[in-house]
């Protein structure tokens, strides 16, 4: 059984930096990935970041540059440090686990943490 406990969201002022924490409670599952994807009010979700077996990490267009995605396998804790931080990344924010291919180029992930808000105050 797996259980994904995210933490750090909360209320920052443009400009501003916070560190999201995810971790597995539960379980002893190394994962093969995890990551962060994102719910702004009326949009879809979309991914903010993942790191495929702390090989690769993948990033959204809008967080390059300010958001970082970290692993500590030892943990299986995945960390996201968001800096500069805009009004426009405000929104929920899920931590995802165990990533599962489903095609050529299609995946989804098979864990979902419960979200941490995010808000940015402009």
């Amino acid at each position: 059984q797996v259980r994904l406990v995210e933490s750090g969201g909360g209320l920052v002022q443009a400009g501003g930096s916070l560190r999201l924490s995810c971790a597995d409670s539960v379980s002893i599952i190394s994962f093969n990935a995890m990551g962060w994807y994102r719910q702004a009010p009326g949009k879809q979700r979309e991914l903010v970041a993942e790191d495929i077996s702390g090989v690769k990490a993948n990033y959204a267009d809008s967080v390059k540059g300010r958001f970082v995605i970290s692993r500590d396998h030892a943990k299986n804790t995945v960390y996201l440090q968001m800096n500069s931080l805009k009004p426009e990344d405000t929104a929920v924010y899920y931590c995802t686990a165990d990533r599962i291919r489903l095609g050529i180029g299609a995946y989804e992930y098979n864990f979902w943490g419960q979200g941490t808000q995010v808000t940015v105050s402009s």
